[in-house]
């Protein structure tokens, strides 16, 4: 993706009682989609698809309960929801972030985007009629020469506003885990990486926040609730 980020939300704050809890969820009207099948064209199928993807999110917070309604709303409104030109045509498009996790320890490989400045995970924009999954799945292989057991639904949803490079376009972003155990041979492109490493949670915690995709510190506390209330909730 080589932009850098900024949020989407004016601040955050975390929701209790846990993800279980129905008030963790959308409820405006509208929330979820449904369509006519019978007189679907592919883009309205592909676009369905991404709207039940993100139907089955369940916030953690309230910036994600609020990221989650406005793309259901937009998934709504619009078929033109894939980059058809670069670098931003249309304004708002779907992402797919994937995040390597090593099955055992929990760390996660990032790399340093060379336009970005920044580490990010693994990821790119969605071809048009292309399911979110398939994304992730092509840019483990295109990014880093690798494939791994990708989660077959994402278990975050982000909307950011980029800056710097080809600024101010909106990336509706859906990030997927792949497990992909540390002992795995990678060739990044270096093209667009200036490197890669694994990070302990510990270590991305440490490290100053403005190194990482805004919304990445809040994936892994998502993440690593979700695997502690119950370990196959990635997949």
């Amino acid at each position: 993706m080589g932009l850098k980020l900024r949020p989407a939300y004016d601040s955050l704050r975390w929701l209790d009682p846990p993800l279980s809890d129905d008030r963790h969820l959308a409820t405006s009207p509208g929330a979820e989609l449904s369509y006519p099948t019978g007189s679907m064209s592919l883009m309205d199928k592909a676009v369905a698809a991404v709207a039940e993807l993100v139907s089955s999110i369940a916030p953690v917070d309230a910036v994600e309960a609020r990221h989650r309604v406005e793309a259901l709303e937009w998934l709504r409104g619009t078929d033109d929801v894939f980059r058809r030109e670069k670098p931003a045509t249309p304004p708002r498009h779907l992402v797919s972030y994937v995040v390597p996790t090593d099955p055992l320890d929990g760390a996660v490989l990032l790399a340093a985007h060379r336009n970005a400045g920044l580490w990010l995970p693994p990821g790119g924009h969605v071809e048009p009629g292309e399911h979110p999954a398939d994304t992730a799945r092509r840019e483990l292989v295109e990014e880093l020469a690798v494939s791994g057991a990708v989660a077959a639904r994402p278990s975050f949803l982000t909307i950011t506003t980029t800056v710097g490079i080809d600024a101010g376009h909106e990336d509706v972003s859906l990030w997927f885990v792949a497990d992909i155990p540390k002992t795995v041979e990678l060739r990044p492109d270096e093209g667009e990486f200036a490197g890669v490493r694994w990070w302990s949670r510990d270590e991305v915690t440490a490290a100053d926040p403005g190194d990482f995709d805004p919304h990445f510190n809040r994936y892994l506390a998502k993440t690593a609730r979700l695997s502690a209330r119950q370990p196959d909730a990635r997949r």
